[in-house]
């Protein structure tokens, strides 16, 4: 009787523009599980976000492809799925099988499934699993003894030290941060005795085998009898700190230097009195309370109209094609710090909101960035960026261009400082706003222009009724 092979091969697909790998974070079913067609088996790190990969058959797990913390290229196998076993012609259960597969998944891309979505993503704890008991075929053979040439005596000069065996049970699965970091200080986990729950092997035994001093088999002459000068003790705190360039460390690190390459930028600076500004958002919020408007979203205002008298601003330069191209539209990029780094999220076709649009947006856009919940796509294709250094307390800075956008402006933090308003010294709310720039896009006049508008806007924010 001849064998059929059904399983289906689901291979990791394309997550994005110029995503070539993603790096496994956590699996959320085993070697045996049951899944259905659009069920989210993994949940994997590109450079541009956390994003969970749902598969496009249903049936049972036979093969996972990776481990966590491994980094898998697109196009290559993530996981293997057969259809429950049967007796008879047909598995049994490969009638749902087959139907489920021509019903398609459709999931190409992460995020779009067949309508069987539920709650949004979140990240989860990985879960902790105890390492079965190894079985007699699975013990590792003895290795060969090493070659030694004729007539040379086999007998070394001090006995081998045998290798510690891991514990039969030993419970050695363990965080993917947990054995990275053994791995990266060579320490075979199963030689650590677990204190977590259940003996799991803990960052703290790893820190903690780290600081045990080395034992040598023999111990050094010494030339003269000066007694050793002991050393310091040592703590796991005083050891480097090693953080792997990877994802969107990795993606944000090649950014910026290429940025700093292919870019000839050059910022300039003005300070500003936002009294008025702020006066207009507090005479905003207080005629519609329930429709509150950010001091964000008028900068972000403000832009839309300088780039709507200077487009010069809103584009890029195509260096293949030896030319610049300016957007017809704005896409919107706003800076975000968040726990994974500095993401810029973009808002598309900007200039089509009103400001209380643009402040609904831009409190949703940062908040999904700060949680990790935007798709990639969000992440790229931005024309011009705003940039809120003044929220961590900085009054001014020189900020590299998001590759590969033309312009970026920066606002710093408005505090109360002495300005002379007609001729009298008063204090006033006072920001500095900058504009790093690529020369190649345009000369000192359209940027000082730009910049200068913007300034005139934040003072007298009047002039924008002017400009809607």
């Amino acid at each position: 009787m001849t064998t059929v092979d059904r399983t289906q091969v689901f291979l990791l697909p394309d997550l994005g523009e110029g995503l070539a790998e993603a790096e496994i974070v956590e699996w959320r079913v085993a070697v045996g599980d049951t899944v259905t067609v659009d069920q989210t088996v993994v949940e994997v790190e590109t450079a541009k976000a956390v994003v969970d990969v749902p598969c496009p058959y249903a049936g049972r797990v036979v093969a996972l492809h990776g481990a966590a913390g491994e980094t898998r290229p697109v196009g290559q196998p993530l996981i293997t799925i057969a259809p429950p076993d049967g007796d008879g012609g047909e598995p049994a259960g490969h009638a749902t099988y087959r139907e489920e597969e021509r019903a398609g998944s459709g999931n190409v891309l992460i995020g779009y499934g067949t309508g069987h979505g539920g709650a949004g993503r979140r990240r989860r704890r990985p879960r902790l699993a105890i390492a079965p008991e190894p079985s007699a075929a699975t013990v590792a053979p003895a290795p060969a003894p090493p070659l030694v040439p004729a007539g040379a005596s086999t007998h070394p000069a001090h006995p081998a030290v045998a290798p510690v065996p891991a514990p039969v049970g030993a419970a050695l699965v363990i965080s993917p941060i947990v054995r990275r970091l053994a791995r990266e200080h060579g320490i075979d986990p199963a030689t650590l005795r677990g204190t977590g729950p259940g003996g799991v092997v803990r960052r703290a035994d790893v820190e903690a085998a780290l600081a045990a001093p080395a034992t040598s088999l023999a111990p050094a002459p010494r030339l003269a009898p000066v007694p050793a000068r002991p050393e310091p003790a040592r703590s796991a705190g005083d050891e480097d700190l090693i953080i792997p360039l990877t994802g969107i460390r990795k993606v944000i690190a090649d950014k910026l230097s290429r940025s700093r390459r292919e870019i000839p930028e050059v910022t300039i600076w003005v300070d500003a009195d936002a009294t008025a500004l702020v006066q207009t958002r507090r005479a905003i919020n207080a005629a519609t309370p329930d429709q509150p408007v950010s001091i964000l979203a008028l900068l972000a205002r403000i832009c839309l109209s300088g780039l709507r008298r200077f487009p010069q601003l809103n584009a890029h330069v195509d260096t293949e094609g030896q030319r610049i191209v300016q957007s017809r539209g704005v896409h919107l990029g706003i800076a975000a710090q968040t726990d994974r780094g500095l993401v810029v999220p973009v808002l598309r076709d900007a200039q089509l909101l009103t400001t209380r649009e643009l402040s609904v947006a831009l409190a949703e856009t940062t908040a999904a960035a700060r949680a990790g919940a935007l798709p990639p796509a969000r992440l790229i294709g931005g024309t011009f960026t705003l940039n809120n250094y003044g929220v961590f307390g900085v009054d001014g800075s020189t900020p590299i261009i998001n590759h590969p956008e033309a312009a970026l402006l920066g606002v710093g933090r408005i505090v109360d400082k002495p300005w002379v308003v007609d001729g009298q010294l008063a204090v006033r709310k006072v920001t500095q706003l900058s504009l790093t720039f690529d020369h190649r896009v345009c000369d000192g006049a359209v940027a000082g222009g730009f910049l200068r508008h913007v300034a005139d806007c934040v003072e007298q924010p009047a002039l924008l009724v002017a400009n809607v």
